[in-house]
């Protein structure tokens, strides 16, 4: 299999309103008439997206959102072959929140365009409802991204959805999902040490987007400084020093034979938990991600960091609306 072939050609996979299996659509080409059409008990929305976060200097900001367009072709291939059932993709929605670096207490950074989690709980309850009175009953969100309160979001969505139209609408970057992939044995152990403890921007992420976007990564990458951490708290430190370049890990070990490895383990783990879910597994049973993130120590500092940083947004957005509020 051409892996650098796939990645080329995956935006137009995207980018088309019909595979050639006749059962993937895009929503935005679609008509009233062809939307009417849709057995909504047999037809699932995904709704594919990413967060626009800083990835330092060797990944785009939107290195999340490419990982996610991989995982929406797998999930979409996988529910078509299913006879007499169709998926419908909706236009990517490029909304996180919280972004990596406010893990060194930095909220402004560059590469960084992120929302407030109330802002995109609010985006995905809204196209919830207009999915909801419409008759859709199967929804899956292809958002992932690390930061909890992003996740916590996403949830929310996804439990109203399901408690208001009796449907369900899963963020499946909110489940834990098991997969073994030990890095020392598609790399080296040398470079699963100096990789370490990491959550952000590591030798996975680059080689995942080598595999994915190889144009997007420059050649560079080779001569990346490591940032070694050992846990969460020595991520904190290494992620607060002012030369600090946006990543942790040991990129420059990267390549897109291991970002292959770990997308032939990874997407198709996902993907069963989603058919999983169309079988009638219930999610709410399942380890949320955002539950287990929060327990790891140190994290919810910077959460309660990032709160802050939130209601200063808010209160500055509401003193405006209230001086400039429409007639």
């Amino acid at each position: 299999m051409d892996w650098r072939a796939i990645a080329l050609i995956l935006p137009i996979i995207l980018a088309t309103p019909v595979d050639l299996a006749g059962q993937i659509y895009r929503l935005a080409e679609m008509n009233t008439e062809q939307i009417r059409a849709l057995d909504r008990a047999r037809t699932v929305i995904i709704m594919p997206g990413g967060v626009l976060e800083e990835h330092g200097p060797y990944l785009p900001s939107y290195a999340d959102g490419y990982y996610n367009q991989s995982l929406t072709a797998d999930l979409a291939a996988a529910i078509a072959k299913r006879p007499g059932w169709s998926v419908v993709l909706f236009p990517e929605i490029p909304l996180g929140a919280h972004g990596a670096n406010g893990i060194g207490y930095k909220h402004v950074f560059p590469g960084t365009y992120t929302v407030r989690p109330a802002t995109l709980r609010a985006v995905y309850m809204d196209f919830a409802s207009a999915l909801g009175d419409q008759g859709f009953r199967w929804i899956f969100v292809v958002n992932h991204h690390g930061g909890p309160s992003h996740s916590f979001a996403l949830d929310q969505a996804g439990d109203y959805f399901r408690d208001t139209y009796g449907g369900r609408m899963v963020h499946l970057g909110g489940i834990v999902t098991e997969f073994a992939i030990k890095l020392d044995s598609i790399a080296s152990p040398a470079a699963a040490a100096e990789d370490g403890f990491t959550v952000h921007g590591s030798l996975n992420e680059h080689s995942t987007i080598m595999a994915l976007r190889p144009d997007l990564v420059p050649a560079t990458v080779r001569n990346a400084p490591s940032i070694t951490g050992k846990d969460f708290p020595d991520l904190v430190r290494l992620a607060r020093m002012p030369d600090w370049p946006g990543y942790f890990g040991a990129p420059r070990y990267a390549s897109a034979a291991i970002g292959r490895a770990i997308l032939a383990v990874e997407n198709p783990a996902r993907v069963a938990v989603a058919l999983r879910i169309l079988d009638g597994a219930d999610e709410r049973t399942m380890p949320r991600f955002a539950t287990a993130r929060v327990r790891i120590p140190g994290v919810a500092a910077v959460w309660d960091s990032w709160k802050k940083h939130d209601a200063q947004i808010e209160a500055r957005q509401s003193e405006w609306l209230a001086r400039n509020r429409i007639p």
